[in-house]
């Protein structure tokens, strides 16, 4: 048997004594023994959800990177279309959860307007500060997505650079049957070589072999030289649409770093602006209090003076 045992009873019974102790009355006795209860959490607000939903559609993104990183990177593990598929749904992944930060910037921004009071001066404290607090929950979500977005850019580069070195020049040889055959037709019927041809004929041959075989190869460098450039334009730009595309990401992240130091430093105006009224309603109750004092004394002068004469 467990040496503890639950004392939760005994704790209400004491508090119960406690109350009634101290003159407390049936309502208050049950209204104290109903706080123990542990109530239900309240209901998270739209924004909040969104947030929530949103750092959820990162996390799911990050974790599928980390799943098909190996599948995406390595040439061997699957095909060209595969990894393109790979591609095109991180790439839906990083553009909804750009929307959502959007949507979440948008209500940021309707809440702003609406909470404005007179001279564009924030109505409520407490409004305000929510406001800082949503900047600052978006801020962070920018970031999370900002970090991952560059991760996917070092895999896109890793492949990209994999690409080019297989689209580099390899020498294979393939003319070696087409070089013996010509010599093997010549040497099977020797009766139609002349005495005098025999010498010159092999290096007519071996030469027209090697110019062919320069072009051949001349061609295929060629080739592979435009297929080469042509796949390093495509990554150049790629990595340049990438790349505005994390720029623009991280000046979102700045100005709403921005914004969320103005609205911290509008609070603050505005509390001591608060403060600077309360002094000045003291200040004026005090003069009125002053004029009043000061007009009283001086009709009860202007009676005495006047009794006096």
């Amino acid at each position: 048997m467990s040496r503890f045992r639950d004392r939760t009873e005994d704790f209400k019974d004491s508090v119960r004594k406690a109350a009634v102790s101290n003159g407390y009355n049936e309502s208050k006795v049950a209204s104290t023994m109903a706080s123990f209860i542990i109530h239900k959490p309240k209901e998270r607000s739209p924004f909040t959800k969104a947030a929530f939903k949103t750092l959820e559609s990162i996390k799911e993104l990050d974790q599928f990177m980390l799943k098909h990183r190996k599948d995406y990177v390595d040439m061997h593990r699957t095909t060209e279309q595969e990894k393109d598929s790979i591609e095109q749904e991180i790439t839906a992944f990083i553009k909804a959860c750009k929307e959502q930060i959007d949507i979440l910037k948008n209500s940021i921004r309707n809440e702003e307007a609406n909470s404005k009071g007179w001279l564009g001066l924030a109505a409520d404290n407490f409004n305000a500060d929510t406001i800082a607090h949503k900047h600052g929950v978006v801020l962070i979500l920018s970031e999370k997505l900002h970090s991952v977005t560059a991760q996917f850019d070092q895999l896109r580069a890793t492949r990209f650079q994999d690409i080019i070195n297989r689209a580099m020049p390899r020498r294979k040889p393939k003319r070696i049957a087409k070089e013996a055959t010509p010599v093997n037709a010549t040497l099977a019927n020797p009766e139609s070589i002349e005495p005098n041809e025999f010498p010159a004929q092999p290096r007519r041959v071996q030469q027209q072999l090697l110019d062919d075989e320069t072009q051949a190869l001349q061609v295929e460098l060629s080739n592979l030289l435009d297929g080469a450039r042509q796949t390093e334009t495509k990554m150049v730009e790629m990595s340049a649409l990438n790349h505005l595309m994390a720029t623009h990401v991280l000046q979102q992240a700045q100005q709403i770093e921005f914004l969320y130091d103005q609205a911290v430093e509008a609070t603050k105006n505005v509390e001591l602006g608060n403060k600077e009224l309360s002094q000045a309603i003291q200040r004026n109750s005090s003069s009125r209090t002053f004029l009043l004092l000061f007009f009283i004394v001086l009709t009860f002068s202007v009676l005495f003076l006047d009794w006096y004469s």
